[in-house]
């Protein structure tokens, strides 16, 4: 099943929504208020929004979460890897390498990535 497109602002509601669930629709409306500036007919609005995706599920007043912060994660990586890299993983790492210095750690970890995909 495809995970649902969550846009950007739903996103940063989403993660106060996982630090905090199962959250009272109420209190999750204070902390949107806090983390967003967001009022309480916004907060109300994006959880029917979310609801009626399949995002996320309102019930007798306490919400959760229907997708997982690394589903979401990995959709919107897709995404944007097919919108900006026409798919390619490749030219994906290119730019972002030239964009920010890895360290030796990190290229030690992508190394080791790839070689456990070669094994295969």
């Amino acid at each position: 099943m495809e995970t649902p497109k969550i846009f950007e602002s739903e996103y940063r509601f989403c993660l106060i929504l996982w630090d905090h669930e199962p959250v009272n629709s109420t209190r999750l409306v204070q902390l949107a208020k806090e983390g967003l500036g967001w009022s309480k007919a916004t907060t109300y609005t994006v959880i029917r929004r979310l609801s009626e995706r399949g995002i996320v599920k309102n019930e007798n007043a306490v919400v959760t979460a229907l997708v997982s912060k690394e589903e979401a994660q990995k959709a919107r990586l897709e995404e944007m890897m097919e919108e900006t890299f026409e798919g390619s993983v490749p030219a994906f790492i290119a730019a972002f390498s030239k964009s920010k210095k890895l360290s030796r750690s990190e290229v030690d970890q992508l190394k080791a990535l790839i070689d456990s995909y070669e094994e295969d």
